[in-house]
């Protein structure tokens, strides 16, 4: 299960040229589903955030991007929508490697995905406009759209070239300039990107990608002055830190956080349909996904069906290299993250949830190496207990019942989250009912986990503000300047 090729080490992309990291330090990054180091990258530090952000500024204020039309920003998001296409094969393997999702995940879904996105903000790019407001008849009165200008693109490790696109693609598309800063875990697409930028025409310092700690770079990005924005997705712990230290320097923010979405099974509902939905809507991409179905609200006259077929999936699921075709789930991504997840399952044990399905690291795949566990259904859970409150971010189900349509929906908002939600009902009015009553950012009926550039995704309480995709998401990127001509008395 070893990495196939050899992959070149890591660099920093700063002013338009890749380079070693000023102070020479590295760190390693880890093939998930074996344990081996895929590569070295170079770890960017407080003085090559500090060059990068002076390059990003000078990109702003006097390169050719300072001076380019919205079209022309378009055409090259549009090329680097192109590149990226081109390129699927040898991204797709690279993310695979770097995460443990599947193949099939990476390069038929979501690798594509990004290249959308590019392109679907390049079309807006020329779409951005102000107002004449013509309530005077002393003064002409309008609105400019400005970017807002040095961002500073902070993105986790579950997706890491799709949710860097979230953010590259609609700052760019408004005229601002991007430091993308990736997990540390899983900075190879990010990296590429940034080259994917660079060969479709990027201006020096429009785009540069510095991977390193979140403690390192990361905080070194959200407290330099020079920084006007911090687009962060990631933890609520995380994005509480962020909001804090940037708060110093009073820059824009908008955090996409964490979740606890309820996914809601009415009796009346077609029952496989919602299986097959709640299935995939925590088992996606091993239960990684901010908005993950984590908890599933039945209504009781169903649940043993559902607990059961779930659980019969879930015991049937292959688990193995991601970059093989029968593989269903991969590894999680890092030895952290499977302590942390074993945590989260042995807690729910601990206080008397049922497991139905899995409740264990997988050791009998690829003799016990890589970071693999079983996909987990746990019945008999109750709204305090543990796996039921805190986000877990793995293959980590917890069913719980309800009783009515007031019941389910009390349920769905006890909780300091507010991502996403799901519902699935034959009952048209009781689907807007509840759409409308959960208090959620997205709300998914009869699906789950459906995604499109034109839709904005964002958090509701403590899963953030702000949003991403969409043409809201360019709202983020953009200041509005007010604008007085007197015409005189």
């Amino acid at each position: 299960m070893s990495t196939t090729s050899t992959i070149e080490p890591g660099r920093l992309l700063i002013g338009g040229e890749f380079a070693d990291a000023r102070s020479g330090r590295t760190f390693t990054t880890v093939n998930p589903a074996d344990e081996t180091v895929i590569t070295t990258v170079a770890e960017a530090g407080t003085e090559d955030v500090d060059a990068a952000v002076d390059a990003a500024r000078t990109a702003l204020t006097t390169g050719p991007w300072s001076r380019m039309s919205g079209a022309e920003r378009g055409r090259l998001l549009w090329r680097m929508g192109e590149l990226m296409l081109e390129r699927i094969p040898s991204l797709s393997l690279l993310e695979t490697v770097d995460t443990g999702k599947t193949l099939f995940d990476s390069g038929k879904i979501e690798i594509p995905m990004a290249a959308q996105i590019l392109q679907y903000y390049a079309g807006a790019a020329s779409k951005i406009d102000g107002k004449t407001l013509s309530g005077r008849h002393d003064a002409f009165t309008f609105t400019l759209k400005e970017p807002v200008g040095v961002v500073a693109a902070i993105v986790p490790w579950n997706f890491p070239l799709l949710l860097a696109t979230w953010k590259v693609a609609p700052a760019l598309a408004a005229g601002c300039v991007v430091l993308l800063k990736p997990a540390s875990q899983t900075p190879l697409t990010a990296i590429e990107l940034g080259r994917i930028g660079k060969d479709a025409g990027l201006p020096p310092g429009v785009l540069q990608v510095l991977p390193g700690a979140g403690s390192g770079a990361g905080m070194a990005l959200v407290r330099h002055a020079g920084v006007d924005k911090i687009a962060f997705t990631g933890s609520t712990e995380v994005g509480r830190t962020v909001l804090r230290e940037a708060a110093g320097t009073m820059k824009r923010v908008t955090l996409e956080l964490g979740g606890k979405s309820p996914n809601i099974v009415f009796a009346d509902a077609d029952v496989e349909a919602a299986i097959k939905g709640a299935f995939s809507g925590i088992f996606y991409n091993k239960g990684e996904v901010c908005a993950a179905g984590s908890r599933l609200f039945v209504e009781r006259g169903i649940r043993d069906r559902v607990v059961s077929e779930l659980a019969s999936r879930a015991d049937a699921v292959t688990l193995g290299d991601p970059r093989e075709k029968g593989t269903r789930m991969g590894p999680v991504v890092s030895a952290a993250q499977l302590d942390s997840v074993l945590g989260y399952i042995e807690a729910g044990k601990r206080e008397g949830a049922r497991v139905a399905a899995g409740g264990r690291r997988a050791d009998e795949v690829n003799a016990g190496k890589g970071y693999f566990v079983r996909p987990t259904v746990f019945d008999g859970v109750m709204p305090e207990m543990k796996i039921a409150r805190e986000e877990i971010f793995g293959p980590v189900l917890s069913v719980l019942p309800f009783d009515d349509v007031d019941d389910a929906i009390a349920q769905a908002n006890a909780t300091v989250y507010g991502l996403a939600a799901g519902v699935w009902t034959r009952d048209v009015g009781k689907a807007h009912r509840v759409a409308r009553a959960v208090k959620a950012g997205t709300v998914w009926v009869n699906t789950y986990n459906l995604y499109d550039p034109s839709l904005p995704f964002g958090g509701f309480k403590q899963s953030g503000f702000g949003r991403d995709l969409g043409l809201e998401a360019l709202d983020g990127y953009l200041e509005t300047k007010s604008v007085w001509i007197d015409l005189g008395r």
